[in-house]
């Protein structure tokens, strides 16, 4: 589990701005309960409640300039 800042990687940087809404926008009209709230808990409550400590035990340099 990593403490403090995280490493900044530009290349999942852009590559999380660049694939996001069409790709979103298909999976949504596809998959029943896909991007609504809680349905992390239900597939994978082990990899949410990781992701829930990690989100709240590290952060990024760009949130330093928030």
């Amino acid at each position: 589990m990593k403490f403090g800042m995280r490493k900044p990687s530009l290349k999942r940087s852009l590559k999380a701005r660049t694939t996001g809404r069409a790709k979103r926008a298909v999976k949504k009209s596809l998959i029943p309960g896909y991007g609504k709230k809680g349905m992390g808990w239900l597939k994978n409550p082990k990899k949410s409640a990781y992701n829930k400590i990690y989100k709240k035990t590290s952060f990024s340099l760009f949130d330093l300039f928030k």
